[in-house]
């Protein structure tokens, strides 16, 4: 019975705090969080889970909390599963197979504004930074090449698409086209492959589901489809695509079997991007508040131990990494990336130490502005097909973006002695949205206050009320 009492009082706090996040805006419900230090938290109402995950390095949250045991810290019982793709993973979370996912993070608000299937999805956590690349095969590297700036025998970086350009264009007169491979269309590589690309004057084309077109290829230069991580480097082999977008280790994998060339990082596209999120339904969220609370806290555990000490347990994560239950990749393909340097060209190994961030630069917190951004990038290629106001996109953002909860699992953690205040960000004045970014590589600002504003600086896509 006391432990029922806790539960039930628990639930009512953190209604309490959800109440206060809409009355009050997001300093004051941070604020509230001081609940937590009253109490300990309340056992999890669910204590047996099953999360699922695509065979990406970014999954390493999920990996460690469960190899450290952070799960069993709080009293959770979790099974990993690998999904075959985005698809099937979101819509067994939706449907409840699954407790919740590794997801990209334009999933969750994909689906809650109905881009797609329609569920209302959210995410606590924010699972990494930076981790993906644009590979392209070595004929067209080759033919890249002549119009990429050179220093002391190596190309300048970071390359930018002004240098695929006349390469497409050339494909263009030939009458032939122009094939490059993402994950998903909703995926950050999407996006991150369509800004590159089109900061380039390479148009990657735009969506119309209005008119029943998903194919998002109308008035393209290039081609984009979308292809499994596992499968780019084998589909680009075979001449399917001549280049692609994804996480790692798969853009490694190329340089290591010869076949291809990673160009760009995310990283050097746009400086600290957020890639994954943890999804879960708002049903399920409803339904197991203190679970959910936990397993961020387990997570934000698992962020922290993979960052700590400048990188020093990234040897230990990527032979966690390299178990054929999680990513399954080679040791040596993995630790390309994952400690610090990343293999440009064959033979080109220039240090990235950022390139795969977990926690450090607040790398987990659910930001506003990070969902802003994608649902910037859905209205700029046609996937939101008519203008919205920033109203709209603030009011999305606060739907599936859900700080609050980030908050209760911090503070739980800093209460427990397992974290200090000073790693996380001014939770009493934090407003959810970053100061104005800058490091883009076409250096265009970005401030996630003015979506609308934002878009107009842009040559290529929609914006204002343009329509298809």
């Amino acid at each position: 019975m006391k432990t029922n009492a806790l539960v039930i009082k628990a639930k009512q706090d953190i209604q309490h705090l959800r109440i206060s996040a809409v009355v009050f805006g997001l300093a004051a419900c941070l604020t509230l969080s001081s609940l937590v230090n009253a109490a300990p938290l309340a056992l999890p109402e669910k204590e047996e889970l099953k999360f699922g995950f695509i065979k990406l390095t970014d999954m390493a949250p999920l990996a460690v909390a469960y190899e450290k045991r952070f799960f069993e810290d709080e009293g959770l019982y979790v099974t990993l599963e690998a999904q075959a793709n985005w698809k099937v993973l979101l819509d067994r979370v939706i449907d409840g197979q699954l407790d919740g996912a590794h997801m990209l993070a334009g999933q969750p608000l994909g689906a809650t504004i109905g881009f797609g299937t329609q569920a209302h999805i959210i995410t606590a956590f924010s699972m990494d930074l930076n981790g993906n690349a644009i590979t392209v095969s070595n004929d067209i590297w080759q033919q890249m090449k002549p119009h990429v700036p050179h220093e002391n025998g190596k190309p300048v970086h970071p390359i930018k698409a002004d240098s695929l350009k006349p390469v497409v264009d050339d494909f263009k007169a030939k009458g032939k086209p122009f094939k490059m491979g993402m994950v998903f269309p909703v995926s950050t590589h999407n996006y991150e492959l369509r800004y590159w690309l089109a900061a380039g004057g390479i148009h990657p084309g735009y969506y119309a589901p209005q008119n029943g077109d998903t194919s998002g290829q109308i008035n393209a230069d290039a081609l984009l489809s979308v292809t499994p991580p596992p499968q780019m480097p084998a589909t680009m082999e075979a001449g399917t695509i001549f280049g692609y977008c994804v996480g790692e280790p798969w853009n490694q994998q190329a340089v290591f079997k010869g076949i291809g060339v990673p160009v760009i990082t995310d990283y050097e596209i746009w400086k600290n991007n957020p890639e994954k999120v943890f999804g879960v339904s708002k049903e399920w969220a409803d339904q197991y508040p203190i679970t959910h609370i936990r397993v961020v806290k387990a997570m934000i555990r698992a962020a922290m131990w993979l960052d700590a000490n400048n990188n020093a347990n990234r040897a230990e994560a990527v032979k966690i990494l390299a178990k054929s239950q999680y990513v399954g990749a080679d040791a040596e393909v993995i630790a390309n990336s994952m400690t610090g340097t990343f293999e440009y060209e064959k033979g080109d190994v220039r240090e990235v130490p950022d390139f795969n961030v977990f926690f450090r630069h607040n790398a987990t917190f659910p930001f506003y502005s990070d969902a802003i951004w994608y649902l910037t990038q859905m209205r700029r290629w046609g996937q939101i097909a008519e203008h919205k106001p920033d109203s709209w996109y603030k009011d999305i953002a606060k739907k599936v973006y859900r700080p609050d909860i980030y908050a209760l699992a911090a503070k739980a953690l800093i209460t427990e002695g397992k974290a200090t205040a000073a790693d996380f960000p001014e939770f009493a004045t934090e407003s959810g949205f970053k100061a104005p970014q800058t490091e883009f590589i076409d250096n265009i600002v970005y401030d996630g206050s003015q979506p609308n504003a934002y878009l107009e600086q842009f040559k290529i896509g929609l914006k204002h009320d343009s329509k298809l």
